[in-house]
């Protein structure tokens, strides 16, 4: 494997020893790929994924990567809201706080989600 997915690896554990959801408070795990990024609310004490969306289900016609990650994180925030969830912790998953991870946090955010 290389340095990077390593690396990634490695902070993707340390994170996840302080962050931990459950079903009042589930955890928003984030997972960016070169084309889509995909976001999951995720129950660790039941080991269940309670809602997940994705940029798969959006039209991304004419708009930046980072825009596209902004709606879905309006997305989930609206689902979750549906749900009950008003409260989530973050999960980066080892990907810096910035570019479309930090979009999606703002557009959950802005939507009414609390973390």
């Amino acid at each position: 494997m290389s340095n990077t997915v390593l690396r990634r690896q490695r902070i993707k554990l340390r994170i996840r020893k302080a962050v931990n959801g459950t079903s009042d408070r589930p955890r928003l795990s984030v997972f960016r790929s070169n084309k889509e990024i995909y976001a999951q609310l995720i129950d660790d004490v039941s080991k269940k994924t309670i809602l997940s969306t994705s940029s798969i289900k959006l039209n991304k016609e004419g708009k930046t990567k980072t825009e596209i990650a902004k709606e879905v994180g309006q997305v989930v925030a609206q689902l979750s809201i549906q749900a009950g969830i008003n409260s989530v912790v973050f999960d980066r998953n080892g990907y810096l706080y910035h570019g479309r991870v930090k979009a999606l946090a703002e557009g959950a955010r802005e939507n009414g989600l609390n973390f």
